[in-house]
This record gives structure tokens, sequence and C-alpha cells, in this order.
């Protein structure tokens, strides 16, 4: 049974860290997060709370390729999934979202954590920049950042749906259909111009704490992570494909959290 962790909110308040049930995280992350699509690799569902009362959730495990993604970040090392975990959602009440102390305990706490709990060297967390986000609550919380990588999504032109790529095997599989060929890993200009889908890039944002003194050792033995200034709004870059291998720029997207037609996932 994995022990509570606590930290000073406020001169008078209280926020407690303690693992909650799946369906319970579900419910508050679909109510309160921007993306209501659930990673699929999950190991804990912690709740934070203030004076008895649920006020965030954060979901931990890995994403798709969790070997993969600790060995890019350290080549030179044979680090296995289990050195690290992920943050896989976290979001707050909306009352704490503007609230940048409140954010930052909760990655303390956080900490404190997984450091009784557990014996991972990492913690690993991506900020969305497609979603405008820079990863400042982070930052405040002293993550090392690791550089970024580009990504896309999908957006359909008439509902606004947000379609990440991981939840498109249905469009998938029709537009292997639509080409002639037996499988499509990404969704091509043809198809979406036919289906009114829209492809967007943008940046992902790596950021890595060290749980343990290994971890610091590890991680100050890749001097290309030391010195790397943090991103700011100003580094968020947004791009539209407008032809095969053409892209354009355009302003930060906008995306209708609500509609759920081509995701697997039912919410």
């Amino acid at each position: 049974m994995s022990k509570a962790a606590s930290g000073q909110l406020g001169p008078k308040l209280r926020l407690t860290v303690r693992e909650i049930t799946k369906e319970r995280a579900v419910s508050f992350i679909r109510q309160y997060h921007y993306s209501k699509v659930m990673p699929r690799l999950n190991k804990y569902h912690l709740g934070f709370f203030v004076d008895n009362g649920l006020c965030g959730v954060v979901v931990l495990g890995w994403g798709t390729q969790p070997l993969q993604t600790i060995r890019k970040i350290f080549p030179r090392h044979r680090l296995v999934t289990g050195d690290y975990i992920e943050i896989g959602k976290m979001c707050f009440l909306p009352k704490y979202n503007g609230t940048k102390s409140f954010g930052s305990l909760v990655v303390s706490a956080l900490v404190k954590w997984l450091r009784e709990n557990t014996d991972f060297l990492f913690l690993y967390t991506l900020a969305d920049g497609i979603m405008g986000k820079c990863g400042y609550v982070y930052q405040a919380g002293n993550f090392r950042y690791c550089g970024s990588f580009t990504t896309s999504v999908y957006r359909d032109s008439v509902t606004g749906e947000k379609i990440h790529p991981r939840s498109a095997r249905l469009l998938l599989e029709e537009n292997a259909v639509f080409d002639g060929v037996a499988r499509r890993h990404w969704l091509t200009y043809g198809y979406c111009q036919h289906k009114g889908i829209e492809k967007i890039n943008g940046r992902m944002f790596r950021y890595l704490y060290p749980l343990t003194k290994e971890a610091k050792r590890i991680l100050g033995s890749y001097p290309e992570y030391v010195g790397l200034s943090y991103p700011k709004d100003r580094d968020l870059r947004f791009t539209m494909r407008i032809g095969p291998g053409q892209y354009r720029p355009i302003s930060q997207p906008q995306f209708n959290k609500e509609v759920c037609q081509f995701n697997v996932q039912r919410y």
C-alpha cells in the first residue's frame, strides 16, 4: 500500500496525495481536461486533495513506445521502461488552472510521492505545444528541459474534432482502402481532402525530473541537455498541410473537445 504525501497550500490548507480508482480518475479527467482521450498504458491514478476534496488528478504510465522514448533521450545508457514513469494526464479543478503556485505544489507533491513509493529513476513528461502548452508548470518545478520535436494531429474541418494519430485506426484502415494499399501509417493528403480532415503540425516539449542520485549522474553525463533555455509562448509553431509535403504557418489551432466521431475511445 502506497503512502500518502502532503504539502502546504497557503497558510492553512494542505494538499494530500493518494491513489484513487481508475474510474474516479477518468471521470475527473473527462470533465476537466482539454483532451478526453486517455493514455493506454497506465500504472498509477493519483488524486490530489484539499480538505478531503478532490482538486486534481495525475495519471502515470507510459506512451505508446516507452522503451524507444527513454533510449532516444539517453542513447549511451541501456535504460529500460521500468527506469522511468511518464505523466500521461494532469488536470485540476478550473479554479486552480490559473494558479501557478497550485500547479507547482502538485508537481512537488508528486515528486515526493514517487520517491517514497517507487524506485523509478526519472519522471518524464511532455508539454503539448499544439494546445499552446510550453510546460510552465514543469519549469516552475525545476524540471530539466530536454528539447522538442514536431508532432502531428488531425482535425475535422467541419466539427473541429481533434483526432490523434494513435486514435485514427479506423480512418487509417479506410485510407488504405481508398488508396488501394495494404496499410497506411499516416492519413494521406488525398484521403484527407476527400474526408474533410486537416493535418496540423506543432511542437512537443520534453521535460525530465531526476528522482535519485543515480538519475542526476546519468542526466549530468549528457551535456546536450545542460543550459537549454526553457521554451516560451514565442517558441510555439503551428503549420497546416496544404498539399503533399507542403505546409503553411497558421495561428494556434482551436479544437472542439466535445465531439467524438472518429476517436476510437468513446466518451
